[in-house]
């Protein structure tokens, strides 16, 4: 029989390759002769880092970038000296994570850093950068990010602005003459999994501001910077972002990458499919098995498990489901298309105690699973 194992992480106990152990661990009691096939994913979030650099055999590259706050710090991105691809997590150069609550101020902060990683990149010679745009503590729409590839951002009297939320409204004019001359060589795909728009009610300023320091006033300059932004932008571009699902993400830079990247919007589980071959690693499978910290409601939101459903209803290969903790009722597993699923706990205990026999209960989960697979194949 041939396993493909195709997890999520399970957060704080167990990390993609962990679960592949285990569950292989499992399946090997029952079918020593099985084929498995590990291909761990992420869908974007924490932990992708450590998935892509495995696929893309990539090398960390450390970069002297700016911070959310213009400060000097060191950022790492993965590169692919031989598949020529970079894998960038703005929140290693623009991220929340990187200021503390009392820095946090996204009407003042840039993507400088993110845009400066990208530069980086481009003298590698990189053909394909996919960026992941989670976490941001930023709403500049890109600005800062386009700036340190070569855009500049002119004022009524052109002088050049410094690239932050609260400048967007005083951008007049965007001069592309010194525009990085490798930037059109490169396909950039960005990991994208909300829909929200550029402004509005539903926009990055209302939605997301106020997590990164924003109060009610800063909230309305922002948004009010953006639809302005907006305006210039199809002035000078002949583009909407307005009506691009998802130009909102990460303070309007899903927009600005559009715009000034040429860059395409997927949810970030498919493009980690993608960069895995995984399609074509399920090709003839029996199963796939998958896993997640928690299994709920939530995970139709382009949560990992979804992806893999997605991909294993296309080649009609059943998926299970091994996870921490389950909390769906029959009708959601039906329509999230699990052909089984179940909590790996074994007995009652303590959230530390269950993170802390993770691995031991999912090994045992999947040796009973495997049982009943063998029992099947048995009475056939």
């Amino acid at each position: 029989m041939k396993f493909v194992l195709a997890p999520d992480k399970y957060k704080g106990s167990l990390s993609g390759f962990e679960f592949c152990d285990a569950v292989e661990s499992g399946i090997k009691k029952v079918f020593p002769n099985s084929i498995i096939v590990k291909k761990p994913l992420a869908d974007g979030g924490d932990g992708t880092l450590e998935v892509v650099k495995e696929y893309l055999k990539a090398d960390e590259v450390e970069v002297l970038v700016k911070n959310p706050m213009f400060k000097e710090i060191n950022a790492k991105y993965l590169y692919s000296y031989k598949k020529k691809t970079a894998f960038i997590e703005m929140s290693e150069a623009s991220g929340y994570k990187l200021l503390t609550n009392a820095e946090l101020d996204c009407k003042r902060a840039t993507t400088l850093g993110t845009g400066e990683l990208i530069s980086d990149a481009l003298d590698k010679g990189v053909e394909q950068v996919i960026l992941g745009i989670g976490g941001s503590a930023t709403n500049d729409g890109g600005m800062g990010m386009a700036s340190a590839l070569g855009y500049e951002f002119l004022d009524s009297n052109g002088q050049v602005l410094k690239p932050t939320g609260e400048n967007l409204i005083h951008v007049q004019h965007i001069s592309a003459q010194k525009v990085n001359k490798r930037l059109s060589d490169v396909e950039f795909k960005v990991a994208c999994d909300v829909d929200n728009p550029f402004y509005g009610a539903n926009g990055a300023a209302f939605v997301y501001a106020q997590q990164k320091g924003a109060s009610k006033n800063d909230i309305t300059l922002l948004d009010d910077g953006l639809e302005h932004f907006a305006s210039i932008i199809k002035k000078e571009f002949g583009i909407d972002v307005q009506k691009l699902s998802g130009s909102g993400a990460a303070g309007g830079i899903g927009g600005g990458s559009v715009v000034f990247l040429n860059a395409i919007l997927k949810p970030g589980i498919e493009l980690v499919k993608e960069i895995a071959d995984f399609d074509m690693a399920i090709s003839q499978a029996n199963w796939i098995i998958t896993g997640e910290g928690k299994l709920d409601s939530q995970t139709f939101s382009g949560k990992t498990i979804f992806g893999v459903v997605r991909s294993a209803k296309k080649e009609n290969v059943p998926v299970a489901a091994l996870c921490g903790s389950i909390d769906l009722s029959y009708e959601e597993q039906e329509d999230m298309g699990l052909t089984y699923a179940c909590s790996i706990l074994k007995n009652i205990s303590s959230f530390n105690e269950a993170l802390a026999s993770s691995y031991v209960n999912l090994e045992y989960a999947a040796y009973n699973f495997a049982k009943i697979l063998k029992r099947d194949i048995t009475l056939v």
